[in-house]
């Protein structure tokens, strides 16, 4: 099986990102490296990491968002292939096996996600009775050459959206990503988080964008007419 990095941007997540990594460790195959980037976290995170038996570099940097963080973490990976996990969400133990073995079965796509589901805070068995497509960071299994060529993760206003319009512009640019049908990650579910219900600044970035999305659209059809 080919190489693979894993990156996860980190906000006050020293109550969650523990679990999150031994997730990370009890993958049948192992990453070359770890990297995790403390995107101005108040809290330690340091202490929070200490000791779990994987290839760890943290990295820290003021704050700028998760998108800016999981750049960063990607600049900081050399490895064929890439995973990205947000700090309070779980992969189920054979993720990254299965997703390896599809993209090598299929090289025409250039990524793989997988099906997710919910559970609340703390209680990792009382899981949502549905599982959804995980179009999110915590399923993306990706080609490094894709990652270089659709370039940085941007931040939108509010926090969220950033991996829709990531997505949406790997698409544009002609890059094939699949969705497998397994459930193999587990997104956890809590007050405070960027998951957790529904915020009207924060969903400014949903808008953010789309509003991008259709400019991108019309530009691109100005220079084909």
């Amino acid at each position: 099986m080919s190489r693979y990095g894993v990156v996860i941007p980190a906000f006050n997540a020293s109550a969650t990102i523990r679990e999150t990594l031994q997730s990370v460790a009890s993958q049948t195959l192992h990453p070359e490296r770890v990297v995790v980037v403390d995107d101005g976290s108040s809290d330690d995170l340091a202490a929070a990491i200490e000791g779990i038996d994987l290839p760890l570099e943290l990295l820290r940097q003021d704050n700028a968002g998760p998108g800016s963080a999981t750049t960063r973490g990607i600049a900081a990976l050399s490895a064929p292939f890439i995973a990205t996990l947000d700090a309070d969400d779980l992969w189920l133990p054979g993720k990254i096996e299965a997703q390896l073995a599809y993209l090598e079965r299929l090289p025409g796509a250039a990524g793989v996600f997988t099906h997710i589901r919910n559970f609340r805070d703390g209680e990792p068995d009382a899981m949502a009775p549905t599982a959804t497509p995980g179009w999110s960071r915590s399923t993306m299994l990706i080609r490094r050459e894709v990652a270089d060529a659709v370039g940085p993760v941007f931040d939108p206003p509010g926090g969220r959206g950033e991996m829709i319009d990531w997505i949406a512009r790997a698409r544009e640019a002609g890059f094939v990503l699949d969705m497998m049908a397994e459930v193999l990650a587990l997104r956890r579910i809590r007050p405070g988080s960027l998951s957790y219900g529904r915020d009207a600044t924060r969903d400014r970035g949903y808008l953010e964008v789309a509003r991008l999305a259709m400019l991108r659209r019309a530009q691109n059809k100005a220079g084909s007419s």
